[in-house]
């Protein structure tokens, strides 16, 4: 597949790797010349320099024969203008847009990316995906990851290990004698930023990020087999009122029944725009590392303290003030990914990564064969993916144990009809099936070809 990014910032690289590692042809460009040179040193990709938007920058990149153009520059207006010249000079079948302005994206002006206006297949906006994960996460406390695929009938949930968790130190292959009626299957653990993806004598140690796949209506079971049992938190304080932290004051209004929320927010302006967008939300007008702030906000009784400002640092630091306050659980919003490795030794309870989303999702638009949905965990650990079996596929009508899986890849369920079933050695395969699995990174493009449909299915 060809493909051109526009933008080779940390979202555009990280796609880049992602499809270049998968020997796809991938052109990056970028106004940059020292962003350009990075990466065409750093990866397999051709670079380009220029502006994204211009018809000649595009025409030199190879726009006229790409299957694909992702537009991820820094700037909405280039972005969209890049996708529009796309398609009406160069035919470009598939145009994906990163766009952040809010203002672009209101329901009023649904007609503007109609393909008579302004033609784009898909729009990813950062700040409504990063809103949205972290309202899952405050929704089941004590996960550091939750990602509803099939239709919200699974659920792909990360969770850190304690001492005290009931299941440390057993062997995988006793989860099933342990728990026979739960629908789960551990799919990957992360040990000490070490990537592992679990065979039946592998055993989970405290201190582990465990990835598993679960029938929804399971899940609080499957929590609790973790040794989580937290109830969501009734109190929220929200310390940055920028596009996130507005988005994710509104879910909490809408969406999260009996839940009260504050907003903390430095900038005077902004901070009187947030309080008159919000219903019920009460909004506060200064700096998050004030403790006088904090103790207005009622910092000391609040359960759960959410770090969404456009700054690293801040977010870090105030989270551990929120800690150190009484707060039972934090949140912090932490783009560069050299701080990860220090955060569980911190305190902070969870970090959400706005660049792995936005790449996640994106990532859902770009894979190929009956691919329904992406979840990637952690950069370069592997994916979950929900693939349709057709006819065609190679997997239908054998059973897992004689389907010759490749490396690294872990069957976690599959959806048939009104079932939710955890595949076994023996099950087999049928058409029509939705199968969630994990697949570590060097083994993602031969599932693509296991779901490929070939022509002869036409």
């Amino acid at each position: 597949m060809k493909v051109v990014i526009c933008g080779a910032g940390q979202v555009g690289t990280s796609i880049a790797r992602h499809l270049a590692g998968e020997n796809n042809d991938v052109t990056v460009i970028d106004h940059d010349p020292a962003l350009v040179r990075k990466i065409t040193e750093t990866l397999d990709v051709r670079g380009v320099e220029g502006w994204a938007s211009h018809p000649q920058v595009l025409e030199h990149s190879g726009a006229a024969d790409a299957d694909m153009l992702i537009a991820v520059t820094h700037s909405d207006e280039v972005n969209m203008v890049a996708c529009q010249v796309s398609h009406s000079l160069f035919d470009v079948p598939t145009k994906i847009a990163r766009i952040r302005q809010q203002q672009y994206l209101q329901p009023i002006w649904g007609d503007l990316f109609s393909r008579d206006h302004m033609p784009i297949d898909v729009i990813i906006s950062p700040e409504y995906e990063v809103a949205r994960a972290i309202g899952r996460r405050l929704q089941m406390p004590g996960a550091i990851d939750v990602v509803p695929m099939g239709n919200g009938r699974v659920s792909v949930v990360g969770v850190r290990c304690e001492e005290d968790c009931p299941i440390v130190g057993q062997p995988m292959r006793q989860l099933t004698q342990l728990f026979p009626d739960l629908n789960l299957r551990v799919v990957g653990i992360l040990r000490d930023e070490q990537s592992v993806v679990p065979r039946s004598d592998a055993v989970m140690m405290p201190g582990d990020d465990v990835y598993f796949i679960c029938d929804t209506t399971h899940l609080p079971r499957a929590m609790a087999a973790f040794g989580h049992e937290e109830t969501e938190g009734r109190t929220v304080v929200i310390a940055g009122g920028g596009n996130i932290g507005l988005r994710l004051a509104q879910e909490i209004e809408t969406e999260h029944e009996g839940v009260r929320a504050k907003v903390i927010e430095c900038d005077r302006d902004r901070a009187r725009v947030v309080a008159q967008t919000l219903d019920s939300t009460v909004v506060f007008h200064g700096d998050t590392l004030d403790p006088e702030i904090l103790a207005e906000a009622n910092i000391a009784n609040t359960e759960t303290f959410v770090a969404v400002s456009n700054d690293d640092e801040v977010n870090i630091i105030s989270s551990l003030l929120a800690r150190r306050s009484g707060v039972s659980r934090t949140v912090a919003l932490i783009a560069n990914s050299t701080y990860t490795p220090l955060i569980t030794s911190l305190g902070i309870d969870v970090v959400v990564n706005p660049r792995a989303i936005t790449v996640s999702t994106i990532l859902q638009h770009v894979r190929r064969g009956r691919i329904r949905n992406i979840y990637t965990v952690r950069e370069g650990f592997g994916e979950v993916i929900e693939a349709e079996a057709l006819e065609t596929s190679s997997l239908v009508g054998k059973s897992l144990r004689d389907a010759r899986l490749p490396d690294g890849v872990v069957f976690g369920v599959i959806l048939r009809a009104d079932q939710v079933l955890v595949p076994r050695g023996d099950t087999e395969i049928r058409a029509g099936d939705r199968v969630i699995l994990f697949a570590a990174t060097e083994a993602i493009r031969q599932v693509e070809k296991m779901f490929a449909v070939r022509l002869d299915f036409f």
